[in-house]
């Protein structure tokens, strides 16, 4: 018997990188896959790219949209069993480069949008259900790089992680967060860095990891299903997926 049999998976931003890879690993561990992502040409190929999985269209930090979604994942499948809370941005600029808006971009798809997933989608989870949200190492850490406003956008989420994981543990729901290192996924190409920046970037994130090298999005994808299957007594945690970065 595959591990998500007959379950309804909901993964917001899961038309490319991690929430690609994690719909295609929970369709092939036997759950209903719904993706979620904003950008049309990434829409289109990922219906293309993801057979017998439904991709909706939804704005991430839009929360009318966002419980749009919710509302309409629940009157066609009744209820989600797991839902995988991955939209995100990145983008990185030194403090005294940072604006209103650039702060503002961030926060509200990462940080608002986030929330109001939650909030929206929390009463169709199923009890006994799970949430999984996308963190980073970069909210855990500090340092140079660009990162104080994602960083804080990440550090957020791991706020929410406990503190949904209290409110909703009497319906036996498990909240837990994800917090990846360098991953090679298609972000790296929307932070605002050039192709050299990104290079240098990465080498000396990778130069500061125990396993010395980037990780791939099936690698993430494997550690959500371990926490929407097979982590019956976990919740309110944070799991590293980082290569050793944050041990060394």
């Amino acid at each position: 018997m595959a591990k998500l049999d007959g379950k309804i998976a909901l993964i917001s931003g899961g038309t490319s990188g991690i929430g690609a890879a994690t719909a295609k690993l929970f369709q092939a561990e036997g759950a209903t896959v719904i993706v979620t992502g904003s950008n049309p040409a990434t829409l289109e190929a990922a219906r293309a790219a993801l057979p017998g999985i439904e991709v909706i269209a939804s704005n991430a930090g839009d929360v009318a949209a966002t419980k749009a979604l919710v509302e309409t994942v629940k009157a066609k499948h009744g209820r989600i069993d797991v839902l995988f809370a991955n939209a995100g941005v990145a983008y990185f600029a030194p403090i005294e480069a940072v604006d209103e808006a650039f702060f503002d971009s961030q926060f509200d798809v990462n940080v608002k949008g986030a929330y109001f997933l939650l909030k929206h989608a929390a009463p169709a989870v199923a009890d006994g259900g799970a949430i999984i949200l996308t963190g980073s190492v970069a909210g855990a850490v500090g340092g140079a790089g660009g990162a104080s406003v994602y960083g804080a956008t990440k550090a957020a989420l791991r706020s929410f992680g406990r503190t949904f994981a209290a409110e909703l543990a009497p319906r036996g729901i498990r909240v837990n967060t994800i917090s990846p290192g360098p991953i090679e996924t298609p972000i790296f190409a929307k932070t605002g860095l050039g192709a050299e920046q990104i290079a240098a970037f990465q080498q000396s994130l990778v130069a500061q990891m125990a396993l010395g090298r980037v990780g791939h999005a099936e690698e993430v994808a494997a550690a959500a299903l371990y926490l929407a299957a097979d982590a019956t007594f976990t919740t309110g945690s944070e799991l590293f997926v980082d290569g050793g970065l944050i041990d060394v």
